[in-house]
């Protein structure tokens, strides 16, 4: 269904079964897939691409121009996956040619009121970005990770899958896979709530915290503790992910 006030650009693409509510703008070059549900007042910009079944609530703003000052009205992109959530007043903006010209959003993401994405940002599946959560342009964030409330995340840093920050974190570096990240900035062990809840076994969880103490407890750097962790993920996959994710790091990691 969708409301007789909204606005349609001729040549947007409206999938199977897609509502879209009162007062809606929904302008050129977007794609819109089966399923979503678009409530009032919600503007989407092209070009950007929505994948089925997302919910997308009243004074959101999808797609819009970034507020990079050297942006220069390049066509750029947005992507979204399946079944996220974007809550009142998020706010989402597309890419920049300086970068690969496009944002990406995975699958299944729960972005709470308020929260913000800039250009640029590429973001894995399942994650959680509670109320007023905000990323600058370039930043990375793996799958399953939660930021908490009014927490703000430097550009181009990357934040690990799995991860979990608190509300009002401020994060200028790297935050790794599994860390959980106080509100001072400092990291105070590992997620393994949130490993639990993914079926992970008690093994996995201790070869985890096994590496965290590496990297954290060890006294050595992170030149001397990589290699220890790819040997340890030759049969854990979990701190594989751990040690490739040190291997790049070029923010330094958080500590």
């Amino acid at each position: 269904m969708i409301h007789e006030t909204a606005i349609i650009h001729p040549d947007a693409k409206i999938g199977a079964n897609v509502s879209i509510g009162a007062y809606s703008i929904v302008g050129e070059d977007v794609v819109i897939g089966d399923d979503c549900q678009i409530h009032s007042h919600v503007v989407i910009k092209g070009p950007t691409t929505i994948g089925k079944n997302n919910r997308i609530f009243q004074f959101a703003s999808i797609g819009e121009d970034c507020q990079d000052k050297k942006f220069a009205g390049e066509k750029t992109k947005l992507e979204i996956g399946d079944n996220n959530i974007f809550r009142e007043s998020v706010t989402v903006h597309r890419g920049t040619v300086q970068d690969n010209g496009i944002t990406r959003i995975g699958s299944d993401n729960l972005f709470m009121a308020y929260a913000h994405v800039a250009h640029d940002c590429v973001i894995g599946d399942g994650c959680i970005f509670a109320n007023a959560c905000t990323l600058a342009g370039h930043v990375h964030v793996g799958d399953g990770a939660i930021l908490g409330g009014l927490s703000g995340v430097h550009q181009f840093c990357h934040i690990g899958a799995y991860s979990f920050a608190g509300g009002g974190s401020i994060i200028l570096k790297d935050l790794p896979p599994y860390v959980m990240l106080g509100k001072d900035g400092k990291p105070h062990g590992i997620n393994s709530e949130g490993l639990k809840r993914r079926g992970k076994s008690s093994d996995t969880i201790m070869a985890v915290k096994r590496a965290y103490k590496a990297i954290y407890r060890s006294g050595n750097t992170l030149q001397e503790v990589i290699p220890e962790l790819q040997k340890v993920g030759e049969e854990v996959p979990e701190v594989k992910l751990l040690a490739d994710f040190l291997s790049n790091t070029s923010r330094g990691i958080l500590r």
